[in-house]
């Protein structure tokens, strides 16, 4: 595949793998992937932890399914995260970020702006929205034939110096890598953010992985080979939009916004290409 073709295609993978293994060449490949991205001083500070077992990834996905219950039970899923939500493609046409909410449970559609209220998270309980997503959450991390969980390590990884930064600079390049890897493969990804939400459920997932006191655990993924159609979650959304030049770069000093262009660069390389 072609470089910025990777990148454009690029996503997040909120739906359902394929059953079938990962193979052991495209685990490789995805960790070699991970070990060229850049890392201060070449101290390559990241650690993985390939999870193809199944009993353990069902233990993993019990708990991110448990988080997910009592993140949306208790509203702080919808009160932390209300910044990023829009509901309608002109907010999101306007904002050009953040995730519009665009497939919703029937019942729950004309309460789309709602949901964010006191009120509205009392209506997603009683209509048992929580079980629902805890149990969505669940499946999908259980079907998913490969975890893979990335850490620090805590010699290089100090929170609070430079070199805590420097080591999640390096950590997020090479995640980015692998990221990338996985479109060119045929793959899919996803952040399995919600046991983070809770100290004693990422412990949980500490002790699972077995993480030892020189390890920082920061991050679990799934992974898998995608199916060709791509069935959506009950609640879903999208975030393909991308702000404009003007909202995020800037020429030679931060008073001048850069011109926009009515095209992407990447757009218009690809096309040339195509000539």
């Amino acid at each position: 595949m072609e470089f910025f073709e990777a990148l454009r295609r690029r996503r997040t993978t909120n739906g359902p793998f394929l059953s079938r293994a990962v193979s052991a060449e495209h685990q490789r490949l995805l960790v070699e992937a991970a070990a060229m991205a850049p890392s201060h001083f070449n101290s390559q500070p990241w650690r993985f932890v390939l999870v193809d077992d199944e009993r353990l990834i069902g233990e993993v996905a019990r708990v991110s399914g448990e988080s997910m219950r009592r993140l949306m039970e208790e509203g702080t899923f919808w009160k932390r995260y209300r910044p990023y939500f829009r509901f309608s493609e002109e907010e999101m046409e306007e904002k050009r970020d953040g995730i519009h909410i665009d497939q919703l449970p029937k019942v729950l559609k004309p309460f789309r702006r709602q949901i964010f209220s006191d009120a509205g998270a009392t209506l997603m309980n009683r209509f048992g929205v929580p079980k629902i997503l805890a149990e969505d959450n669940r499946k999908l991390v259980a079907g998913s034939p490969l975890l893979l969980a990335v850490l620090l390590d805590r010699t290089e990884y100090r929170p609070g110096e430079l070199s805590g930064f420097y080591s999640v600079f390096g950590m997020g390049a090479a995640v980015e890598n692998v990221w990338l890897a996985t479109t060119e493969l045929g793959m899919g990804i996803q952040f399995v953010s919600t046991p983070m939400e809770f100290p004693e459920k990422w412990n949980e997932i500490k002790g699972l992985l077995e993480v030892p006191e020189d390890l920082e655990l920061m991050a679990v993924y799934r992974l898998g080979y995608l199916p060709e159609e791509q069935r959506r979650p009950t609640i879903d959304w999208k975030s393909n939009h991308r702000k404009r030049l003007s909202q995020y770069v800037f020429r030679n000093t931060c008073a001048a916004p850069e011109r926009d262009h009515p095209e992407p660069a990447v757009a218009r390389e690809r096309e040339e290409a195509a000539r």
